[in-house]
């Protein structure tokens, strides 16, 4: 990787983080305290501290520019719930330390070639900058904050295919023995895709799209989020605890139809749109009242990857090439979904369609290591989580492109529900 390319992936991750904050007022950058959010005053500042942490002390020797950032910004020291009783700096110290590590970072990628391990580090803060500004999206859109505002981004209207209808039916999978997992020839890969492991996988049926707000709104029409039976014990005991009757940005209009909150607004329903922000327990009742199940990860990634002419994995469910916009739903280009009818040139070669972008999808899998899983210098990316988390495949219309691939694997507790999340079935043996 040359300098420049570097460079411009530091700069324009930070330029991302900045706008996604830029028109928040000081009382919201603190935000309501709440378990699944953190203040993005507190997030920000942990940003910075994060490149400077490996790029500048950890690979550069250097001092910090802050004696108190560790004490501040340290996610795995400093607990949740205290965050937002910190001595945070103001607003105005907080945006000069993310431009000076910027900055200093900038400067060491110029002053000559960047080692490995000066790569490998920078893409580290890079992506986890892109997963913390993906986080800042559905920050805004749980607090009912307006959309953000970005410099170089079309609106939705600009997307030809945004209203493309819904894409029903089911595409065979042949199954066999798959190699689940990245390969070394991956220029950065997180320690938990490593690595590729053959698994066998039975014949399989999958949807073509993921589950639309029409066919969830059928669900819960049915008396879904009433109906026990279709719920597991752990999934009713959430139920009844949250006192779910329905997805979380979802109410009754004046008219009796439903409506969906889009960040500060409300809208109808988009029925032939992806459902989002479900979880694990509302997209396994909705299985279940289907008559279908949810794929599990192996199944989900030979579906997204598996090349049956060529006998190889595919990089992008339409080959190695990278996203583009006829692909793929990616980097906030249509600031929302699309209809799951849209954007056919991303095709899998099995026919499944938007396997990359628009929406997260939950699989029927734990999170748990690969065998021979080895952690890598960033220790809490993954071990931390293992065994209490699900995984998710594919990102969503807030992931930036440079992140995701095939193999990517994302992860929550199965109660989130705030995160761009939806799934797609398959049918029952």
């Amino acid at each position: 990787m040359i300098p420049l390319e570097l460079a411009q992936m530091v700069c324009d991750a930070r330029e991302r983080t900045l706008e996604l904050v830029a028109d928040l007022t000081d009382e919201q950058m603190l935000g309501p305290r709440l378990r699944i959010v953190n203040p993005p005053l507190w997030e920000i500042g942990h940003v910075a501290w994060f490149q400077e942490h490996w790029v500048l002390q950890y690979v550069g020797k250097l001092a910090p520019l802050r004696a108190d950032a560790d004490a501040l910004y340290d996610s795995m020291a400093v607990a949740h719930d205290t965050r937002w009783d910190l001595p945070l700096p103001s607003r105005a110290e907080t945006l000069d330390y993310l431009g000076a590590v910027r900055d200093r970072v900038l400067e060491r990628i110029h002053a000559r070639r960047p080692s490995h391990e000066e790569i490998y580090f920078n893409l580290l803060a890079t992506l986890h900058e892109d997963m913390h500004d993906e986080a800042f999206t559905y920050t805004r859109q749980t607090h009912g904050y307006p959309p953000p505002s970005f410099s170089h981004l079309q609106g939705l209207d600009a997307i030809p295919e945004r209203d493309a209808g819904p894409l029903p039916g089911d595409v065979s999978v042949p199954g066999g023995t798959f190699l689940l997992g990245a390969t070394p020839d991956e220029p950065f890969v997180f320690d938990n895709e490593k690595w590729a492991h053959p698994v066998g996988i039975d014949p399989f049926h999958i949807a073509r799209a993921a589950v639309t707000q029409g066919e969830y709104a059928a669900f819960v029409e049915d008396g879904g989020y009433r109906r026990g039976e279709l719920w597991s014990d752990e999934g009713g005991r959430w139920r009844a605890e949250a006192g779910a009757e329905h997805p979380v940005y979802w109410r009754r209009g004046d008219d009796g139809a439903w409506q969906r909150r889009d960040f500060d607004r409300w809208v109808p329903l988009e029925p032939h749109r992806p459902v989002l922000h479900v979880n694990w327990f509302e997209a396994c009742a909705y299985c279940r009242w289907a008559g279908r199940r949810l794929p599990s990860e192996a199944e989900w990634e030979m579906a997204a990857a598996w090349d049956p002419d060529a006998g190889r994995k595919r990089r992008f469910p339409w080959g190695d090439d990278a996203p583009t916009p006829e692909r793929a739903n990616l980097d906030w280009r249509g600031m929302g979904t699309l209809d799951v009818g849209a954007l056919a040139a991303g095709d899998s070669a099995f026919g499944c369609r938007q396997m990359i972008g628009n929406v997260w999808e939950w699989t029927s899998t734990a999170f748990q290591p690969y065998p021979g899983f080895e952690i890598d210098p960033y220790k809490e990316y993954s071990e931390p989580w293992f065994h209490t988390h699900r995984v998710l495949r594919g990102g969503c219309w807030t992931t930036r492109s440079r992140l995701i691939r095939n193999t990517w694997r994302n992860f929550y507790r199965p109660d989130r529900r705030d995160v761009w999340a939806g799934f797609r079935t398959c049918a029952l043996a």
